[in-house]
């Protein structure tokens, strides 16, 4: 990059790109579009990727890689992963899907010998200056598709690969059979090549049904991994092996962690009414998208509302429920009267609504309720297949 282009970068990194972008006859001897993506990237970076971009000169690639790339949050939580799971005797490991090289810059420091492979020239070219620029003396950089370099290479200790989840037409896909490269088509190569794959995946794949597609006589999925930040699902992640132990479960909010190995246990449901005081919990995102509500009931002192509820109550606080966390104020039917009464002197509310038959828009509109405030409601359906309505507040956790 010219000295020229990288000052006018680094002077306007802080303005408006559109704006920018209307004053291009200003600047007819820059590059606009290349100096505007820079720019762009760099202030989705500062947030996204806090550690790239209090570095000088990274190059940012277009918006669609940049936007399919890992936040730093779940970078580093994959750098952990992949340090747990690396065998003392390989210290190597090879990211078959680069991409813009999120993931593989907070893998590589951990291991000895680091391959970043990526079938697009444009990217392995950033690459190079992006990882020299963070210092990853260990980096080696592949220009080769996934699966022709996965065929040749040498046994390593940890395989990355992030398939591509677009089709041809570029629309999202979220089925396994539909990414590119093919897991199925490529699984038996990876456990031979790798004492453990990590494999991400979209949020919103069916995690058992890859389950079920990745596992046979030689090949097993470990640990299912369900990432969320502020409780937004983020990303999926596998661990597959030749290692025929039990699949654990991790949830993972923020810096909350929630990790069970499925069994054959069922919720406790509660036996007697809802009574106001009761505590309501919750799950938090990654916990919703595991289904792991049996195993809440049975390492924590709560019943499930209903089989289908996804909400739960007890007697008492849990400060370490991996979730959301209310105290229930009154409990009402959906009769005319009963509403009136409990919701007397209520003008606006959070509303969620959890196995019922509305949605919470046409609940709001319904209870002629404004959105927001301090007061939140949960319609749901009871055991008896009751439709109830709750009125909470969120809990309070008195400091000592």
């Amino acid at each position: 990059m010219e000295e020229k282009l990288r000052q006018f970068i680094s002077q306007h990194k802080n303005d408006n790109v559109q704006q920018l972008a209307l004053q291009a006859h200003k600047f007819a001897d820059i590059d606009l579009p290349f100096a505007l993506n820079q720019i762009a990237g760099w202030q989705k970076a500062r947030t996204k990727l806090p550690t790239w971009a209090g570095v000088s000169n990274i190059i940012y690639p277009q918006h669609l890689s940049l936007e399919q790339c890992s936040s730093e949050f779940t970078a580093l939580y994959k750098a952990r992963l992949a340090c747990r799971l690396m065998p003392n005797e390989f210290k190597t490991m090879v990211d078959l899907t680069g991409g813009f090289g999120v993931d593989f810059s907070f893998m590589a420091p951990h291991f000895a010998e680091a391959v970043y492979v990526e079938q697009q020239e444009y990217l392995c070219t950033i690459a190079r200056t992006n990882f020299e620029l963070l210092k990853l003396s260990n980096a080696i950089i592949i220009n080769d598709k996934a699966e022709h370099y996965l065929r040749t290479m040498p046994p390593v200790g940890i395989i990355y690969i992030d398939p591509a989840r677009r089709s041809s037409e570029g629309q999202k896909t979220i089925l396994i059979t539909d990414c590119t490269p093919n897991l199925l088509d490529l699984k038996t190569q990876l456990i031979d090549k790798s004492h453990a794959t990590i494999i991400k995946l979209s949020p919103m794949l069916d995690w058992h049904r890859a389950l079920e597609e990745l596992t046979d006589e030689n090949t097993h999925v470990n640990e299912v991994h369900i990432l969320s930040r502020n409780n937004e699902c983020k990303e999926l992640l596998l661990v597959m092996s030749a290692s025929p132990a039990p699949t654990r479960i991790v949830c993972i909010n923020n810096s909350t962690q929630f990790a069970y190995t499925p069994s054959q246990l069922k919720q406790r449901i509660i036996a007697h009414p809802l009574q106001a005081g009761m505590h309501l919990y919750e799950p938090n995102a990654s916990i919703m998208k595991a289904g792991g509500y049996a195993q809440l009931t049975h390492e924590m002192p709560l019943e499930a509302i209903a089989p289908n509820s996804h909400l739960f109550v007890s007697s008492t606080s849990l400060p370490n429920f991996p979730g959301r966390h209310f105290i229930i104020q009154s409990i009402s039917s959906f009769g005319k009267k009963d509403l009136r009464n409990n919701l007397r002197g209520i003008a606006s509310a959070n509303i969620a609504v959890r196995n019922f038959p509305q949605t919470a828009v046409e609940l709001c509109r319904k209870l002629k309720l404004s959105d927001g405030g301090a007061h939140y409601i949960f319609a749901t359906t009871d055991a008896l297949g009751t439709h109830l309505l709750l009125l909470c507040t969120k809990f309070n956790r008195k400091e000592p």
